[in-house]
């Protein structure tokens, strides 16, 4: 005997409604910036999320708060005092830093310690020479010029000398680099051989033959900085060049009927920007150096004018008997330095994408 299982269907006396939305229910968002807000990876542009890296990073932001001091420093230093930067008074040569309140505390009083025959002798030009009302606050020289007046004069000649060539540096090599690269084949090739011969002359005799045409002094300095420094500006540019020639964007631009020169300095130089930037960077503190060493050798800044290298050369002649006198310059010029190097790094950390992750 077969049994069939008979099915119910239990139908719900209350039927339920379908819910109709309303204009209540939206919200219109728009343009909202909110809509490109992401809470763990926020929308940034390159050089947004560039310019934040570079904040983050200390160090960098040491070297550029330096930097900003001794360029104020420079600017408004010479005109802090009475005195000038070729001013001499030989009745207050060679007189020891001395700073109006500090002096009741025993530091910066104007006494300095003397080396004699029979031992040491702690003297007081101020006191010795009746000087109550005078102060130098970084000392007085050998012909009694403000020293704290003409180091900040020379860190203002040293930062325009370097800035400048820094600036024509950029322009020579990065135009020599790119179109070397462009090219390519015989025109890369006798390019980079006068690279080469320019690369092999040493500055100091380039330098010495600008001085048997020219007179010494900052244009000179900036025409030698100009002939020399060139040169690993113009092989970054190159590298970068190779690199880049032929990727899909140029090859679409060069088939649309762009020109050379079209496609070298406005599709490839704006993406190897980050890399130039950081190579100018690094050639100031170069050019601050060189400047400083030619200066120190006597075929730099002419008297009375006055650069970093020139006071640290006047104050080594004086650096046994009165040290304080190349104390200062020494000091600008290090952090100078310094700072540049620290800013270039952070650059070059800050516009390299590949750094990211390191």
């Amino acid at each position: 005997m077969k049994i069939k299982k008979k099915n119910t269907v239990v139908t719900s006396s209350v039927a339920a409604e379908a819910y109709v939305p309303t204009a209540a229910d939206f919200e219109f968002i728009g343009d909202n910036a909110d809509i490109s807000i992401d809470s763990n990876y926020a929308a940034l542009g390159y050089w947004h999320e560039a310019f934040l890296r570079f904040v983050n990073k200390k160090s960098a932001m040491i070297g550029l708060i330096f930097i900003v001091l001794i360029t104020i420093f420079a600017i408004v230093g010479p005109h802090m005092n009475e005195y000038t930067y070729s001013a001499q008074n030989l009745s207050e040569k060679n007189l020891a830093p001395r700073v109006p309140v500090l002096e009741y505390t025993g530091i910066f009083d104007g006494s300095e310690v003397m080396r004699t025959t029979s031992g040491y002798k702690k003297v007081n030009g101020y006191f010795d020479k009746k000087l109550p009302t005078t102060f130098y606050w970084f000392g007085s020289d050998n012909f009694g010029r403000d020293i704290w007046t003409r180091t900040w004069s020379g860190a203002r000649v040293s930062l325009i000398i370097a800035v400048a060539a820094a600036v024509i540096d950029m322009l020579i090599g990065l135009t020599y680099g790119l179109v070397s690269g462009y090219f390519g084949g015989a025109v890369d090739i006798v390019m980079q051989r006068i690279l080469e011969i320019c690369n092999g002359i040493p500055r100091l005799v380039i330098v010495t033959l600008l001085l048997l045409v020219l007179n010494p002094g900052m244009l000179t300095i900036v025409i030698a900085l100009m002939l020399t420094e060139w040169m690993s500006m113009s092989r970054i540019a190159r590298a970068e060049m190779l690199k880049l020639k032929e990727r899909e964007f140029v090859l679409a631009s060069r088939t649309l009927g762009a020109g050379s020169m079209h496609i070298i300095f406005s599709e490839i130089l704006p993406n190897i920007i980050g890399p130039v930037i950081t190579q100018v960077m690094f050639s100031i503190p170069t050019a601050i150096f060189t400047e400083a060493f030619l200066s120190f050798v006597g075929l730099g800044i002419p008297v009375p004018q006055c650069s970093l290298g020139s006071l640290i050369s006047e104050g080594f002649n004086s650096f046994t008997t009165h040290p304080y006198q190349i104390i200062p310059p020494i000091v600008v010029m290090a952090l100078l330095m310094l700072s540049f190097n620290l800013v270039a790094d952070g650059l070059r950390e800050a516009l390299d994408p590949k750094m990211k992750e390191q």
